[in-house]
């Protein structure tokens, strides 16, 4: 790819040029170690057999022990996860020669596909610095990058040959500044999900929010047609809808693999602690579009579904045995009875499921910036609140949206407070994002009161959890705005587990979901209630 003079001369796009040159250098000498001769069909080895039966064998081994009942079992969703792992090891070892011979084509494949990465970050990067709003937030920035290396890679296929490589680029960056096109994608968008958008603009939500007039969003969207975009759900409604039923599926599986345990099992005794099998779907198909950049299919998702299934549901099986004792009557070789104490091997299996629930996953798979994604798409319900109107979300987010509070004026006559509260109030309306610490992806509780402590020169706390934040509180009786309010046993974790910015007159700021304010006298925040403390303000 050739750089003009001009180009080569801005500061700004060196950085990408540098991507571009190694990329290209790199994608040279992969095609250089392609062999002539493509690779033949792969063939069964002979000697694969030997392995299998071995495998078989070992497999009914481990079946005769455990019907000793000898040992510690556990696993997920199976008991016969040795049985995978032996046939996955086969699978390895039949397709090893085949992929050693493939390499250099994956290769060379892998570094054309980096290359044509690299030279649309570049015209990417070009496009920001002639056009400064398309960086103006995170979902824009994602947005348009991520578009335009679609646009690119497709234009560069349909070239076909490297040699017009560079004449599809520039006309690939001068259709990333064709900003127009947006409205027509989103007339489009309305027109495929009028109801939705009915739903949404008769509370006022779809253009009040998405336009940045809502404050809650304003400093998430920038403003501007494209936001309508970057906030909605673009797959097909058949796909979304798909995912979602083959996440239940799992579910059912799941429900009905414990509910005929006992009648599948052969243990004396069972103990269940088992969670609730639940998720949200606005949660499932946000996470999704996030990891795919707003568009999937059902085929693209089938592994995605499976890893978001582990990560939520944790389940343990552990066998134990005791040895009991049973009389029996026995007679001697004189006629006589009597008894004998008999021991015998009892076998207890536990079983226990955690739901760790599905909305706390993003933060331990995702970037910052699928992170972001996923707090948009969760603030707005990807604009379809009609795609699943019994969701908990759409009370919550659409019907119902958290009632204003007027903080009374004379609590605002403290300067300190008012600092406070004037940052705290900009994130009214956020969605809970488990593990949130920034407006870019949203909050949790304590990301919350540990950003707007920061962020307000206040109280330097960096990144604290709730009870973190505790520790480094004192604890105070007659609480003043301004202070900190704990709670305990709000979910399952030792230790305080929730924290709110007290406003007086038993009121507090805080991340529920959304962020919002909540009168402290009701029966459930009394009843985890467990004490003020004031920060260390400067």
């Amino acid at each position: 790819m050739q750089f003009s003079e001009a180009d080569q001369a801005k500061p700004e796009l060196q950085g990408a040029i540098q991507k571009s040159d190694k990329a290209a250098e790199r994608l040279d000498a992969a095609r250089d170690a392609v062999p002539n001769k493509s690779p033949g069909k792969p063939h069964t080895n002979p000697l694969f057999r030997p392995i299998q039966e071995a495998g078989a064998a070992i497999h009914g081994k481990v079946r005769e022990v455990e019907q000793e009942n000898s040992g510690v079992q556990s696993g997920h969703l199976g008991e016969r996860s040795f049985e995978k792992t032996v046939g996955y090891g086969n699978r390895r070892v039949q397709n090893w020669r085949a992929e050693r011979k493939l390499k250099p084509w994956r290769d060379a494949a892998k570094a054309e596909q980096a290359a044509v990465k690299a030279n649309a970050d570049f015209y990417y990067r070009k496009a920001v610095a002639e056009n400064p709003q398309l960086a103006s937030n995170p979902i824009s920035r994602l947005w348009q990058k991520r578009k335009l290396q679609k646009q690119y890679a497709a234009a560069y296929r349909a070239a076909g040959k490297t040699a017009q490589a560079g004449k599809t680029a520039e006309t690939t960056a001068k259709a990333a500044k064709k900003t127009a096109q947006e409205s027509k994608r989103t007339a489009l968008f309305l027109k495929r999900h009028w109801k939705g958008a009915l739903i949404v603009g008769g509370i006022g939500l779809l253009l009040v929010m998405l336009l940045g007039s809502l404050q809650s969003c304003s400093s998430m969207f920038g403003g501007g047609v494209s936001n309508i975009m970057a906030s909605s759900y673009l797959s097909e409604d058949a796909d979304m809808l798909a995912a979602e039923e083959a996440y239940c599926a799992k579910e059912d599986e799941l429900r009905e693999y414990l509910d005929t345990y006992e009648a599948t099992h052969d243990y004396d005794e069972y103990h269940f602690d088992l969670d609730e099998i639940e998720h949200d779907p606005y949660v499932l198909i946000s996470i999704l579009s996030a990891l795919h950049e707003g568009v999937f299919t059902i085929d693209q998702v089938q592994g995605d579904l499976q890893t978001l299934f582990d990560k939520q549901y944790i389940l343990t099986e552990t066998v134990t045995t005791e040895t009991q004792y049973r009389t029996e009557t026995r007679t001697d070789s004189e006629g006589n009875t009597y008894t004998v104490r008999v021991p015998y091997t009892w076998t207890i299996c536990t079983v226990t499921l955690e739901n760790f629930d599905l909305s706390h996953v993003p933060v331990y798979m995702m970037g910052e910036e699928q992170l972001s994604l996923y707090a948009t798409y969760m603030s707005t319900l990807g604009n379809r609140p009609d795609l699943f109107p019994s969701s908990g979300y759409v009370n919550k987010y659409i019907e119902n949206p958290p009632t204003a509070w007027e903080i009374p004026a004379e609590y605002l006559t403290d300067e300190r407070f008012n600092t406070l509260i004037t940052e705290a109030e900009k994130y009214l309306g956020y969605p809970y994002v488990w593990g949130g610490s920034s407006p870019s992806t949203s909050f949790d509780c304590s990301g919350f009161v540990s950003y707007v402590l920061t962020n307000s020169g206040l109280c330097n706390t960096g990144r604290l959890g709730a009870q973190g934040l505790y520790n480094i509180s004192t604890p105070v009786s007659d609480p003043k705005p301004g202070d900190l309010v704990f709670f305990v046993g709000t979910y399952d974790t030792t230790g305080v587990s929730h924290v709110g910015i007290y406003l007086g007159d038993g009121m507090m700021l805080h991340c529920g979901d959304p962020i919002q304010y909540s009168n402290l006298n009701t029966s459930y925040w009394q009843s985890h209630f467990y004490a003020y403390g004031r920060p260390p303000y400067n």
